[in-house]
């Protein structure tokens, strides 16, 4: 996968695909036009060929730089000595090439020295290196994030001090929200600031604890800069009394030189499964073991409006919830592409109906079963990059689009299927994950082939930014209700739109059909789950409606994709890429659409399995 490594008569290295070009520019182009997105003002010093040309050096700085070690930065976890953590060499070196060519401020504003790039075509380029590396990938998507959420909300001091190092990649930026005792549960947050008059209207000094905070302390950057939630002193219990905090590691003078070390402690590391090159922190906050101005107290300063802090980190949390959506996707291509090249070169058994022992051994790309796993997962990691560049290009939309309709009406969409962009991708490309393993056979669960790790890498997706259930709860008891329905009614009219078209096209009258059906079920069932206007009833089956609706909006995003295929495939000379997409559209249609009918059975049922059950039971 990341280094070259012999198993089976099998070499993998780096420089082998770890994602496809080729989809990456059908979807873009084919499918998304996002050509067109240069005819609008923020765009229009762009062209294809400048998108082009920064796709192409996503995709070698990330097999160059970043996959190069993923293994070693895997083998060779953090280290904590009590004072300094210590990365292999390679991630800073990664990271810096990756701030030199000015990927950071991809997508911002020139005035902030932004390249303007569209969100579709940015998101393209960071899958690259999502799939090449997650865990150095994750340094960048948080600042990134970090610095969206300052430019947002943030004063012209704080963009000046802390956006500008982090777009020049000097600073690093985190979100902190969990603590040791409250995970999800934000409103139970016990971290509080205190207001520090030494340091002005909008200055606090921060105390408590935060748990699972991902880059909380390296060498990476000069500084790092720890967004907090906290509640001041007085303020509300619950979310509503919640503000947010930005918190350096080290103070930054008016010159934008470093200044003191702030109160902000490395408490210690977190060993997981995967990701095993980001550092996983517990941060403690205004312990006194540093005396900023001589007190205790991490110093930390007010961004937006106190009480509206939950608000604020709503803005980096969606942003890395689509990020992680988008993890899973490459970490589950790249697993599908190792299982693909594997299939076609190893060969074992004969054809089914052979008779005898007779005649040579034949790929396993051959066995009926094998090809079952690879069109499967061919499915769910392209449709879930589909997922991603739609989600993007939505975000485009809110912000680009003539009329302040279309940017409303986009933005609401993303809205609804925001749950389902974190979530799909990291179920379902997953399993593209654990189809490799098997795919590869003994082989796959060794260490001689990179597809176990891409499974740990892949498997803390389900976990991060918010688990299924909670997004699932997000979904169908916030998303598809909020403004009387409206989201949800703007998904449907989409849907519906698209089925629309694909009326005029016999050849996907099977898909259309029932497609159809599956979108009315989203509508009926959304309506009759609600009936009673029971949260505890609607939503104990959160979970399977989130699947079902997931799949759904997925099959409608296969069906654009397949019939935007079908309308190049005489075109062009990669007649097999573009029947690959046919067929990976029609499996999807014929083997997982089918599935969101008991799914929908059982929501609208009503059955409360889990809210009757007694835990005594378990």
């Amino acid at each position: 996968m990341t280094e070259q490594s012999k198993g089976n008569g099998v070499l993998t290295t780096a420089t082998e695909s770890i994602l496809s070009a080729k989809d990456i520019e059908f979807q873009l182009y084919d499918w998304l036009k996002v050509d067109q997105l240069c005819d609008r003002p923020r765009f229009s010093d762009h062209s294809r060929e400048v998108f082009d040309s920064v796709l192409e050096a996503s995709e070698e700085l990330a097999k160059e730089r970043f996959a190069t070690h993923a293994r070693k930065s895997d083998l060779n976890e953090p280290r904590f000595d009590g004072t300094e953590v210590t990365l292999i060499p390679e991630i800073k070196s990664a990271l810096d090439q990756f701030a030199g060519i000015g990927l950071l401020s991809a997508t911002m504003d020139e005035s902030v020295g932004g390249i303007q790039l569209p969100q579709t075509v940015a998101k393209a380029c960071f899958a690259w290196f999502q799939a090449a590396n997650i865990g150095t990938a994750s340094y960048p998507m948080l600042t990134m994030a970090n610095a969206n959420l300052l430019l947002e909300y943030g004063t012209e001091e704080q963009i000046e001090k802390y956006v500008v190092p982090e777009l020049d990649g000097r600073f690093f930026g985190t979100m902190c929200l969990s603590e040791p005792e409250v995970g999800s549960s934000l409103g139970d947050v016990s971290t509080k600031a205190v207001p520090d008059p030494q340091g002005g209207d909008d200055a606090f000094r921060v105390h408590g604890t935060k748990m699972w905070i991902s880059g909380g302390d390296h060498e990476l950057s000069e500084n790092i800069v720890h967004l907090v939630l906290a509640r001041a002193e007085g303020d509300q219990p619950g979310v509503k009394g919640l503000s947010l905090f930005l918190v350096p590691k080290y103070l930054v003078n008016d010159d934008g030189s470093l200044g003191e070390r702030n109160d902000v402690v490395l408490s210690g590391l977190n060993h997981k499964m995967g990701w095993r090159g980001t550092t996983n922190t517990l941060l403690n906050f205004g312990e006194g073991t540093h005396t900023p101005a001589g007190s205790a107290g991490a110093v930390g300063y007010l961004v937006g409006e106190r009480g509206k802090g939950l608000a604020c980190m709503f803005h980096m949390m969606n942003e890395a919830r689509i990020g992680v959506g988008a993890g899973a996707v490459g970490l589950g291509y790249h697993g599908y592409l190792d299982a693909l090249r594997y299939a076609r070169d190893r060969r074992q058994g004969r054809p089914d109906g052979a008779k005898g022992s007779g005649g040579e051994p034949i790929p396993i790309a051959e066995h009926s079963d094998v090809r079952r796993m690879l069109l499967s997962s061919k499915s769910y990691v392209e449709g879930g990059l589909g997922l991603i560049l739609y989600a993007a290009r939505l975000l485009d939309e809110s912000e680009t689009a003539d009329s302040e309709v279309e940017r409303d009406r986009a933005a609401l969409l993303l809205d609804v299927l925001t749950p389902i962009v974190k979530t799909w991708p990291s179920v379902w490309c997953l399993k593209a994950n654990d189809h490799a393993i098997q795919v590869l056979g003994g082989a796959g669960y060794t260490r001689d082939h990179g597809v176990e790790q891409l499974y740990r890498d892949n498997r803390l997706n389900p976990i991060h930014e918010g688990t299924h259930g909670i997004q699932a709860k997000d979904l169908l008891g916030r998303k598809v209700v909020m403004k009387g329905g409206a989201g949800l009614q703007v998904l449907l009219e989409q849907m519906r739109e698209t089925l629309a078209e694909a009326a005029d096209r016999s050849e996907w009258s099977a898909e259309t059909a029932a497609l159809t059906s599956a979108v009315d079920r989203i509508e009926s069932v959304t309506a009759a789950v609600w009936s009673s206007g029971d949260p505890a009833v609607a939503l104990d089956n959160a979970w399977t409606y989130l699947e079902a609706v997931g799949h759904t909006v997925v099959a409608w995003l296969w069906l654009q994709q397949g019939m935007a295929a079908e309308a190049t495939v005489g075109e062009r000379g990669d007649s097999a890429f573009l029947w690959g997409k046919i067929a990976a559209a029609r499996y999807f249609f014929a083997h997982e659409l089918p599935q969101t009918g008991p799914w929908f059975d059982l929501v609208e049922s009503r059955a409360t399995t889990f809210t009757d059950l007694d835990d005594s039971w378990l």
